[in-house]
């Protein structure tokens, strides 16, 4: 499977032309039915190779964090980290291989962060709170300075939405070592950082709406790093999951889902739907459990779940036409085209 990047690298090497390009592009809608925009393509595996690799370079970075862990806790850190920026260097840079090269990535942040907890672990501090808040908005700040690092270098498109992550964290951890507030300002906080991470998305999306370069895949990671950001502490702040709910909080879950589906409509991007699926499976079981069907409740939910996220799936373009075609021209034209396959 080759994607968008692909291709355009193809046309910037001067194997195939952008004419052709094109002509491919809409070969393909056209054989689909739908435009290449609605995909929402994004490189996970290149091949099955990617897996085999991918399962070859968990199983070596688990061994050598066990090994380092047998010293001290922060060196299964730190030899994770540097064992999976020396294999990117050939999985990602020469091999530009997907899954791996996600799989490296995460290793390598994670094995930052690990490092500096470990150290703490190993020198076992009795801080009070605050200073725990302001030693994880730090650790923090380093993760993500190494994911700027490593998005310098091999340029992994998750790279930013990890790198956002921990920006939000390094925000939290300060808000926390600054002020006495309770654990529950999490939320709120963490609901500002998903629009603040979901409106970066926006910008990468925006710089690409034809959904033709490395950008894409770029805003894609944030999109699906800003939606549960969102969903979950909307969701929160409304009592699911904290006991049975109300019929009313039921119906404002519902809604909120609906408002969600036209978002996710007019940005052509579904992970807001999915972020959120949990939450509506829930609340509509517990409307059909009080009115009685309290076995079948389930079983009626994903009924009627299934059957409205199939009928949306199918009917995106038009539906999508009909939420982009009420928005202002100025707007429009920022989202990716709302048009249909043409045969």
């Amino acid at each position: 499977m080759y994607s968008e990047s692909d291709l355009e690298g193809a046309v910037a090497a001067g194997i195939i032309s952008s004419t052709t390009a094109d002509a491919f592009r809409q070969h393909i809608a056209t054989a689909r039915a739908t435009p290449a925009v609605d995909e929402e393509s994004f490189r996970l595996l290149t091949g099955f190779n990617d897996i085999f690799v991918g399962i070859a370079i968990a199983l070596l970075l688990a061994a050598l964090a066990q090994l380092g862990d047998w010293f001290n806790h922060a060196l299964a850190g730190a030899a994770v980290a540097v064992a999976a920026w020396g294999l990117a260097e050939y999985f990602t840079r020469v091999r530009r291989m997907a899954l791996p090269s996600i799989i490296l990535l995460l290793a390598f942040v994670g094995g930052v962060a690990a490092t500096m907890i470990g150290a703490l672990v190993d020198i076992n501090p009795d801080w009070s709170d605050r200073t725990n808040a302001l030693v994880g908005s730090g650790i923090a700040l380093v993760t993500g300075g190494a994911a700027w690092l490593h998005w310098r270098r091999f340029m992994v498109p998750i790279t930013v939405a990890v790198g956002a992550a921990a920006c939000v964290g390094v925000l939290i951890g300060l808000f926390f070592a600054a002020t006495h507030a309770n654990e529950q300002a999490i939320f709120p906080l963490v609901l500002v950082g998903g629009l603040a991470t979901f409106a970066l998305a926006m910008w990468w999306d925006g710089s690409d709406r034809e959904r033709k370069t490395r950008r894409s895949d770029v805003a894609f990671w944030l999109h699906l790093a800003a939606a549960p950001m969102i969903a979950h502490p909307v969701f929160h702040m409304l009592g699911v999951f904290e006991g049975d709910i109300g019929a009313v909080q039921a119906v404002i879950v519902m809604a909120l889902y609906v408002v969600f589906a036209i978002i996710a409509l007019a940005i052509d991007r579904r992970a807001l739907l999915v972020s959120s699926l949990a939450y509506v499976l829930y609340a509509l079981s517990t409307l059909f459990h009080q009115a009685g069907a309290v076995e079948l409740s389930m079983a009626f939910t994903a009924l009627v779940i299934g059957s409205a996220l199939l009928t949306l799936s199918a009917f995106w373009q038009p539906m999508r036409r009909s939420v982009v075609g009420m928005l202002g021209g100025g707007l429009a034209n920022r989202l990716p085209p709302a048009q249909a396959a043409t045969a």
